[in-house]
């Protein structure tokens, strides 16, 4: 089907912005795009194409958010998933309280500094979109910021 799209919504810049814009609300410097992690994500999207299931690649090298959607689902509304599980995540216990939120710890990871987005539409129509961080984060016992 379809390979990385660049639409409006899912421009490097578009993913740097509300990563960025995530990470000033809790004071944390901002990412930089990074080639390398981007082909990284490139070539897993592009091996979700034919199911569109969200299982995590085997790295280890690069956190990793996924998530899909129908409709024209844009990398944008996928960072708005990610950074909505704000709520769940209770700072003084370190946890997420009432829903998930390590999506939302891993945009704000203050070690990760380089991001690398991709996003295509699967056989079935859907949109798979895979955000990779460098360092990754979310390491247990350790506060994102």
């Amino acid at each position: 089907m379809s390979v990385y799209s660049s639409k409006a919504q899912n421009s490097q810049q578009d993913y740097l912005n509300a990563h960025n814009a995530a990470r000033a609300q809790v004071r944390v410097g901002p990412m930089v795009w990074d080639n390398k992690v981007e082909d990284f994500a490139k070539n897993y999207v592009n091996k979700r194409i034919g199911d569109c299931n969200l299982v995590h690649s085997s790295n280890r090298t690069y956190g990793e958010n996924l998530a899909k959607g129908s409709g024209d689902f844009t990398g944008k509304a996928a960072m708005n998933l990610w950074v909505a599980e704000k709520s769940n995540y209770d700072y003084n216990s370190n946890s997420c309280i009432g829903g998930e939120c390590l999506h939302y710890t891993q945009v704000v990871w203050r070690n990760s500094v380089r991001l690398g987005c991709a996003r295509a539409q699967c056989k079935n129509g859907w949109w798979f979109v895979s955000c990779n961080y460098d360092p990754p984060g979310n390491y247990v016992g350790r506060r994102p910021y």
